[in-house]
């Protein structure tokens, strides 16, 4: 029954989930990478957008999400094999995890999209390199 209640209450946020859910199954190494880059930019997008229309439990879920992607993200860094660019990946997942929870206390929707817009360009580098 708690699935059937969870239909009603958001249907968009059960598309989503469902959406997320089999994409992610097939998804293995820079194919997942870049799935998790898109969702963390849609997640960024979707608070700034929730901060402007006062929805805040809205906000608070994509600030979560978002969150939890980039310690997705950092968890996978390969520091023996990746050299310099895991260390600078690191560092950059860090700075934009600080500036989600900073922002996420206040009122102002544009670090959550500077921070969208910086990862899109690393998100559009990867489907360039897969694509390549």
């Amino acid at each position: 029954m708690a699935y059937a209640t969870a239909l009603r209450g958001d249907p968009y946020a059960t598309y989503r989930q469902i959406d997320v859910v089999g994409r992610t199954a097939d998804a293995q190494g820079p194919g997942l990478v870049q799935l998790l880059y898109e969702e963390l930019v849609s997640a960024l997008r979707a608070a700034a957008w929730a901060l402007e229309h006062n929805q805040l439990r809205i906000k608070s879920e994509r600030v979560t999400r978002a969150t939890a992607i980039l310690f997705a993200l950092e968890s996978g860094l390969d520091f023996e094999r990746g050299g310099d660019v895991s260390h600078t990946l690191a560092r950059l997942y860090a700075g934009i995890r600080r500036t989600i929870i900073e922002a996420s206390v206040g009122y102002d929707p544009r670090p959550f999209r500077d921070a969208a817009n910086s990862l899109s360009e690393i998100a559009e580098a990867w489907r360039t390199a897969r694509a390549a």
